[in-house]
């Protein structure tokens, strides 16, 4: 490592002791303590991962979590079982029956949505969870296979100390507006493109 001069070692103190003082004045600035709206969407590869890794802090913490699975129900995932590890403290859901491509039945569809939207209000009125995954719930919300008015009222209406994380592409502007925080995951590059296929410990 190159030699730092102490001037500039003074320097950079003094730089960093002006940055603490602002960042603690921010930081002491926020007192809202509530629970949050978090919506993880766009084209890019980790929105469910990330939902997950929240979950897995909950956890940390000794909350429980619930998961809600609106699409994904068919597959057997990595996540679940890696979960399935906490027991009771992890409420585990896997209601859908693929993407709509592979069901080509809309009222089946249909049904599966409406059949996992009961679940997740189910745990959204369970006092002893703090954290609701509804996995790919953007995906029913965008093919309309529920009433998205009536969704977002329902998750502005949960009580005052539960989080919610919605996933899935192209969120609804509805949702995003009552949403506190809002993930647009970027799509820069992705394997797929280069004929790489899903695999396990990434995709599922």
């Amino acid at each position: 490592m190159a030699e730092i001069e102490e001037k500039d070692a003074e320097r950079h103190r003094a730089k960093m002791a002006k940055r603490k003082a602002v960042q603690d004045a921010e930081v002491a600035g926020k007192t809202i303590e509530k629970g949050l709206l978090i919506v993880n969407t766009g084209p890019g590869k980790g929105k469910t991962t990330a939902a997950f890794g929240l979950a897995l802090r909950m956890l940390g913490y000794g909350k429980r979590v619930g998961v809600v699975q609106f699409i994904k129900g068919r597959w057997h995932t990595g996540e679940k079982d890696a979960f399935a590890a906490f027991g009771d403290r992890v409420i585990w859901h896997a209601m859908g029956e693929g993407f709509t491509w592979e069901t080509q039945d809309l009222k089946r569809d249909i049904a599966a949505a409406e059949a996992a939207w009961a679940k997740a209000l189910e745990l959204m009125a369970d006092p002893s969870i703090s954290l609701v995954v509804l996995d790919e719930l953007n995906i029913a919300l965008r093919y309309d296979y529920l009433d998205v008015e009536k969704v977002v009222a329902a998750l502005k209406a949960r009580r005052g100390d539960l989080h919610v994380i919605v996933t899935g592409r192209n969120a609804k502007p509805l949702l995003v507006e009552a949403a506190d925080l809002v993930t647009e995951m970027g799509l820069t590059k992705h394997h797929f493109s280069a004929g790489v296929k899903a695999q396990q410990g990434i995709e599922f």
